[in-house]
């Protein structure tokens, strides 16, 4: 690839994800609605899924669940998967069938304390033999594409071999690529990426690479290309929730959007698909928490919502905040998110 260009597209066991632009897993966000929000702009390869419980997959309505529902539009979708022992996995697997998904996606990456002390996440990343045991039963079950999600794991001397044998450990079982997010599992997202590992570790293993830190659109890739060389795809987090144009954006820099509809739009969405009040809201309020960043005092809009007590008073401080056409931020802060 030339210094500026994206990637070619990655093929992964026969399913082809054109361009190679990934929609992170983000908790509380990349839910059926936000998916299907994005979706509407299009401009992506794939849209992952949140984190799911592969447990609580088995008790969920694959088809109204607003975590698992897909819609058409939606285009290629890869479920993530939190899972902390090869118990059930293949029968969460056989629930997710009728939903034809275009990946399966292991988190080895979340760092999030709940998640650990449950030994999900960055913590099952320490834990080679269990590691192995999940994955072994994941390619066994999956016919389609099964990647993996980490980060360096824990800090200390060992870390680099550690790693070293974590991607020979998922190449050996059969994995296809990997997302890798080069921050240690107890570093938070003010600390800068390690982006010189991108083509240091897709050098090192013959899985495709798929970035994930701080890409927030073309300018922060080319700012970086050189570090990117190797790379097979890139997936984009945070900037997403702000800007869920930006995949579009991408392509067509001139693209322009009406935010006060947009919001309006999710909003909708979200009140199709989250039938429980209480969890509609919650939803508006995390969403709202990283779209106020795209106005430079979006923290009124933040502030607004975040005190609504209900869904009418959410919409009505939102559109009066909206309605008086806001000053755009010329590039919104991912700080504190």
């Amino acid at each position: 690839m030339t210094r500026f260009s994206l990637p070619p597209p990655l093929t992964l066991r026969g399913v082809r994800f054109d361009p190679p632009l990934f929609c992170a897993p983000m908790a509380g966000l990349t839910h059926s609605a936000f998916r299907r929000l994005v979706a509407d702009f299009g401009g992506y390869g794939a849209l992952f899924t949140e984190m799911l419980s592969a447990r609580s997959i088995l008790g969920e309505n694959v088809g109204r669940s607003p975590w698992l529902r897909r819609r058409p539009q939606e285009g290629r979708v890869i479920y993530q998967l939190l899972a902390l022992t090869p118990d059930r996995l293949e029968e969460s697997i056989d629930r997710l069938a009728p939903l034809a998904p275009d990946g399966i996606d292991l988190n080895g990456a979340c760092a999030a304390p709940l998640i650990r002390q449950q030994r999900g996440g960055a913590d099952l990343f320490e834990d080679a033999d269990r590691l192995r045991a999940i994955v072994r039963v994941l390619r066994a079950c999956v016919t389609g594409p099964l990647t993996v999600k980490i980060r360096l794991g824990h800090r200390s001397p060992e870390w680099r071999t550690r790693l070293s044998e974590r991607l020979r450990l998922l190449a050996d079982e059969g994995v296809d690529a990997l997302t890798l997010h080069p921050r240690f599992s107890d570093e938070n997202l003010s600390r800068t990426p390690r982006y010189a590992l991108y083509a240091e570790v897709a050098a090192e293993t013959g899985l495709p690479i798929i970035a994930n830190g701080d890409i927030s659109g073309p300018d922060a890739w080319r700012a970086h290309a050189a570090e990117y060389t190797g790379v097979a795809g890139l997936m984009i987090g945070r900037m997403a929730a702000i800007r869920p144009w930006v995949f579009a954006q991408w392509h067509n820099p001139e693209l322009a959007v009406n935010h006060g509809e947009v919001w309006n739009r999710l909003f909708d969405y979200i009140g199709e698909d989250f039938t429980r009040t209480g969890q509609a809201l919650a939803r508006v309020k995390i969403f709202t928490s990283y779209f106020a960043r795209n106005f430079t005092f979006g923290h009124t809009l933040f502030s607004a919502v975040q005190s609504a007590p209900d869904l009418d008073t959410a919409r009505t401080r939102a559109n009066a905040f909206l309605a008086a056409q806001p000053a755009l931020a010329r590039s919104p802060s991912m700080d504190g998110i």
